[in-house]
């Protein structure tokens, strides 16, 4: 059988400007909360390998270009560094980001690659987060800003800006799991945090709509269907609190333009609200998007709680849910996510009968392993599992598009290995190698898999 995409269907891939560039705090760049974080605990960090020893794309952006151009990408979709080019947060532009920056949209112009550009993809500078980070209103502000130099700065030939990728993560980690900086644990401070987020957002977008610039906007979410255990009304309850505090707490204000009344309702009950300001709803509802980034990996399975709540422990997301096991489930074993491929058509067909059919692609979708080298046969890795992975999501998408669904693209994570947050270089998961003792890229058999299916526009089943 043969899965054709719609005509002008985006292939590529998405990476960050801090999981890739390096140069840290070099080229005039000021320091992240992660080179903060890095240099005040390591150990969190696997095998201690820090923010400073990325893929080294802010040298070898050309001979990356022209792999992506190897691999058949017509689109590819990266990050600007707030901290690269507004090294203070509020003042003057650093003039070597803006060179840096201009060589890259023009390079992937000239190869036919066509640039998706998020503005904030989890590298809050430390400046800003010194002053409270999402917290702190004035910060909002300063993004606002941010935003409307990068559209003035290259807005004439980036055409898809995104405000946020996976903004609910910086929620989580920094102010709820312990897995960010500022490694807080506390649930007010995390729905101020997300709130002041879709207010960063709005403002963004705002301000887009103001400049009438040439293209278009949205945001990047991951989105995490969650099923319930059973149809039990007790786990059908517990699956609508995840669905509601992880999902649609950014989808909603994003294409509706306000939030769910329920979820508004859950906060109030725990007295988990955040401060609002009587302007603050006509900014929401500016902040609504052209296009929606789609970046999934792996579905959320919950139930009802078995036990009762401590009440005197903090408020947390799991006093409404459980996470549950489902048996027999597909696992990636090195990263301990479930694969499950029909959450992609899901996502999809939820947004076509329930969202209006807006317009989205497949931002992310990828498949982290460790120690690929067991795989090399005559000096290539030949992953055939991520091949399996990814054409099997493509199919699922390939029905949703078949139903009617809007999706316009498929971006995987991510076209080179490069370095993971916490986790360094621990699971690959890139189109190319990256040899990080000599820095040399040699693309694996899944790249060459993907270029084809690029060039076909599609693939066939025995393949």
């Amino acid at each position: 059988m043969k899965y054709a995409f719609p005509e002008h269907f985006w292939w590529g891939s998405a990476s960050s400007a801090l999981q890739t560039e390096g140069q840290s705090q070099q080229g005039g760049k000021s320091a992240t909360t992660w080179d903060h974080w890095y240099a005040s605990q390591p150990y969190r960090f696997h095998q201690q390998v820090g923010p400073q020893d990325t893929s080294t794309f802010y040298q070898n952006w050309r001979q990356d270009i022209a792999l992506l151009k190897q691999l058949n990408h017509n689109s590819f979709r990266t990050s600007l560094s707030w901290s690269r080019l507004i090294p203070d947060g509020v003042g003057e532009v650093n003039p070597e980001a803006v060179t840096f920056y201009n060589n890259v949209i023009d390079e992937l112009l000239a190869q036919g690659i066509v640039p998706f550009i998020t503005l904030f993809h989890f590298d809050m500078p430390m400046v800003m987060q010194e002053k409270g980070g999402w917290e702190n209103r004035e910060v909002v502000e300063a993004f606002s800003r941010y935003a409307q130099i990068c559209f003035d700065l290259f807005g004439d030939r980036v055409l898809h800006w995104f405000t946020f990728n996976e903004p609910i993560v910086p929620v989580e980690g920094g102010y709820l799991y312990d897995f960010h900086y500022p490694n807080v644990v506390d649930f007010k401070r995390a729905a101020t945090v997300a709130y002041h987020t879709v207010l960063a957002h709005a403002s963004a977008v705002r301000a887009y709509r103001a400049g009438h610039y040439l293209g278009e906007i949205g945001i990047v979410l991951n989105l995490t269907p969650s099923y319930p255990r059973s149809n039990n009304p007790a786990d059908l309850t517990a699956a609508h609190h995840a669905d509601l505090l992880f999902n649609r707490s950014f989808l909603d204000p994003v294409l509706v333009g306000e939030y769910p009344a329920d979820l508004v309702a859950l906060l109030k009950e725990y007295d988990q609200l955040p401060a609002c300001l009587p302007e603050d709803s006509a900014l929401i509802a500016d902040g609504k998007i052209d296009l929606l980034g789609i970046n999934y990996y792996q579905p959320r399975r919950v139930k009802c709680r078995d036990s009762a709540v401590n009440p005197a422990s903090p408020f947390m997301p799991e006093w409404l849910f459980d996470y549950y096991e489902m048996p027999g489930r597909k696992m990636n074993p090195y990263r301990g996510w479930e694969i499950y491929e029909p959450g992609i058509y899901d996502i999809l067909t939820n947004l076509r009968v329930n969202y209006g059919n807006p317009r989205c692609f497949i931002s992310e979708n990828g498949m982290g392993v460790e120690n690929e080298q067991r795989f090399i046969e005559n000096g290539q890795i030949n992953d055939q599992y991520r091949i399996e992975f990814v054409s099997g999501h493509l199919k699922w998408l390939h029905k949703g598009i078949q139903e009617g669904c809007h999706c316009l693209g498929y971006h995987m994570w991510t076209f080179i290995d490069n370095w993971s947050w916490c986790n360094g270089y621990k699971n690959r998961y890139g189109f190319v190698q990256l040899d990080l003792a000599t820095q040399t890229r040699t693309i694996k058999r899944s790249g060459e898999w993907f270029a084809a299916t690029a060039a076909q526009n599609g693939f066939n089943e025995e393949q």
